[in-house]
């Protein structure tokens, strides 16, 4: 009876690790929501694309300590592209708008750390913010690809395998972002697990030995910022072809802060935390600017500073210490 109790904390940890349980519990609360919010759907959709946008945030600032407010520009690059490929071009495939919206993150990625990636600290922060904005003049200057401020419609894509349509109710789009998150969540767990991830954590830790090493550390982080920048691009593409429509909003700086926000709520450097603080942050954010559309910010202010000051690693990070500490205590 003791060697099944103590031998199965390891068993749930490598069914964690290897990220069974995160995809039990996307599947689990997945078709929860859908039963139990039928009406909510596009939120929940909304809140599925937003979430990749925080794990592609969480590649590069939670396991690679990047400091970056313009993460955004990534994820408006892969909904314009699918977009544009829909509007301009006729390519209303949904698997192919994410796949381009895919590519075009990655190039943003590439572009974007490229130039962030030149500087460190303080001015590292500086770059992103000036990437974000130059992202979002970009896009509005362009008005006759883009929609400029008015955005970016005519986006019509087509039923899934020729079955399941994008109808108003948001089901068919609800459950592809949902299948698109489980395969991005699989692969990013993989790739964290991977000698290339853990490369990338110990470029956070200590770039001078990984560099000792022989590795190249602008090199490693490039490529994060890519991969990162392609998971981003993937929730660009599914905003835009659930809503049907591109906005300049998809690149707007509030995007990239409030990004950054759910990342430290729910605990950075780790992909649960990453949909953790998304669900709670926008799940508060819609529940209180309904109840009470005036103060809501200072609620949901009031609460990320007790996060902060009484959950530093934030919501997962923090209950996995406390169970950690309880689980030694009773051994």
């Amino acid at each position: 009876m003791e060697h099944s109790a103590t031998a199965s904390p390891p068993i749930i940890r490598r069914l964690a690790d290897g990220g069974l349980i995160g995809v039990l519990a996307i599947i689990v609360i997945g078709v929860a929501g859908y039963y139990l919010f039928p009406n909510n759907l596009a939120l929940l959709t909304r809140m599925t694309a937003t979430a990749l946008l925080v794990l592609s945030l969480d590649l590069v600032t939670g396991y690679c300590g990047v400091a970056t407010l313009g993460h955004a520009a990534l994820f408006g690059a892969g909904a314009y592209g699918a977009g544009i490929a829909a509007a301009h071009f006729g390519i209303a495939e949904p698997f192919t708008m994410t796949l381009i919206g895919a590519v075009a993150g990655a190039v943003a990625g590439l572009a974007a750390g490229f130039v962030i990636l030149r500087a460190h600290g303080l001015a590292q922060l500086v770059l992103s913010i000036a990437v974000i904005h130059l992202f979002h003049e970009a896009a509005n200057k362009a008005s006759s690809w883009t929609g400029g401020s008015d955005g970016l419609s005519g986006i019509m894509p087509n039923a899934i395998f020729g079955l399941f349509e994008f109808d108003l109710w948001g089901q068919t789009a609800y459950i592809y972002g949902l299948a698109l998150l489980i395969l991005v969540f699989v692969a990013l767990k993989v790739l964290v697990r991977s000698p290339f991830g853990m490369l990338a954590r110990g470029v956070r830790e200590d770039p001078v030995r990984v560099s000792a090493m022989g590795a190249s550390v602008h090199s490693v982080l490039l490529r994060i910022y890519m991969i990162s920048g392609a998971v981003a691009g993937i929730g660009g593409a599914l905003s835009a072809i659930s809503t049907q429509v591109v906005g300049l909003d998809s690149l707007s700086f509030t995007l990239s802060a409030e990004a950054l926000v759910m990342l430290v709520l729910g605990g950075a450097g780790s992909l649960y935390g990453a949909m953790i603080g998304t669900a709670v942050f926008m799940f508060f954010e819609d529940t209180l600017s309904a109840i009470n559309p005036f103060h809501w910010l200072t609620i949901i202010g009031a609460l990320l500073v007790m996060v902060v000051l009484f959950a530093p690693k934030g919501l997962y990070g923090s209950a996995v210490a406390l169970v950690g500490r309880f689980r030694r205590r009773r051994a």
